[in-house]
């Protein structure tokens, strides 16, 4: 067991994420066929040997506490350390929502001065990737670091994206914020952090005490101008999902071969909840082509280029190209869906035909019927 403890931040991204989040918190998000993006922060976490969980929420997070239930199935449901969950305003006097990451941080201090470890990982749940915090842990030491952040090469296509300028041995030598997405690549932070717990302490006090509530600029940014924040740079596939357009992008980038081998094929596995569904059932006459399909699918129709999660039923006739089709999902006989993202318990009926684009994937909210 190492000397690191963890705070996930499960919301962040649901303004811009829409209708995807209008009934859950970006960290219960699915993704991949089977997964949620908390998945791989948790399983990082615990393939790490980090066990020591505290996932602070804002809203609508029933369906986050039904997912992960007692950690079960991340072997995190123990009696020292574990999950533990916190409501938005648990510990908040003033009964409000807290506005930035250092009001929340503060909000569970009993959490941070009860937990033995010295180290802190803080990270959002909108990453999918597949990390060894052990190898940052050493990274962190070995640099004398007053912290530590994970980077990796992407593009900046949605605004608000961290991008850092590194020197010598690392050391972060610029940090901005993007204002406006584009289409050029660069070095950009994962907004996951190592620091030493007495040091976060004192920080996240000192700021809210000054009225201060943003962690990056507040806090990040200044601690860049003392020269002591380092940059862990990844080469594997890393994902940040924060709007639309990023989620149905890294969905399809699912599809390669490669891609899909370093986010799950390393010996770091990524676990989820368990649910005993029965194989998926190719009917006669069903066409499948560089798809991803989950357990308890029926598919009768043709399915190209998508994702389609559990117990999703795809009718004779059906053509569906392109599109993420979650679960409990049925595409009806005869209809065409393109370009399209069904959330659960989506019903497309006979006849229809419902399409995007690649740049712009049209959306049905939960529980709808076309």
């Amino acid at each position: 067991m190492n000397n690191m403890m963890s705070i996930l931040f499960a919301s962040g991204s649901e303004s811009k994420l829409n209708e995807l989040t209008l009934h859950r918190t970006t960290a219960s998000l699915p993704f991949g066929g089977r997964y949620r993006l908390i998945d791989f922060t948790l399983s990082n976490l615990v393939n790490s040997g980090i066990t020591q969980v505290g996932i602070v929420t804002r809203s609508n997070y029933q369906s986050l506490m039904d997912h992960i239930r007692q950690g079960r199935d991340w072997d995190l449901n123990r009696k020292n350390g574990g999950i533990s969950v916190f409501p938005p305003f648990v510990y908040n006097s003033s009964r409000e929502v807290y506005k930035g990451k250092i009001e929340a941080i503060y909000s569970i201090m009993s959490f941070l001065h009860h937990s033995p470890e010295q180290y802190v990982v803080i990270t959002n749940c909108n990453i999918a990737a597949n990390i060894d915090f052990t190898k940052m842990f050493e990274k962190h030491m070995s640099c004398g670091a007053d912290l530590t952040m994970i980077t990796h090469n992407g593009y900046t296509t949605t605004s608000r994206r961290i991008v850092i300028e590194r020197g010598e041995n690392d050391v972060v030598k610029d940090i901005y914020e993007t204002e406006m997405a584009s289409d050029e690549q660069k070095e950009i932070s994962l907004n996951t952090y190592l620091i030493k717990k007495d040091f976060l302490i004192d920080l996240v006090q000192r700021a809210y005490a000054r009225g201060q509530v943003d962690f990056e600029k507040d806090i990040l940014f200044r601690l860049v101008e003392g020269g002591k924040v380092y940059a862990y740079k990844i080469d594997s596939y890393a994902a940040i999902i924060d709007d639309v357009k990023t989620y149905y992008s890294e969905s399809m980038n699912l599809l390669s071969d490669d891609i899909r081998h370093e986010l799950f094929s390393k010996s770091n596995r990524i676990y989820t909840k368990v649910k005993d569904s029965v194989p998926t059932v190719y009917k006669e006459g069903a066409k499948v082509s560089n798809s991803l399909l989950a357990d308890g699918c029926v598919v009768s129709g043709t399915v190209e280029n998508s994702v389609l999660f559990r117990n999703v039923r795809i009718e004779e006739g059906a053509v569906v190209k392109n599109s993420i089709i979650m679960e409990n999902g049925v595409i009806g006989k005869n209809s065409t869906v393109k370009y399209a993202i069904t959330d659960k318990d989506v019903e497309v009926s006979a006849d229809r035909e419902i399409a995007g684009y690649s740049t712009y994937p049209i959306v049905i909210v939960k529980g709808k019927k076309v």
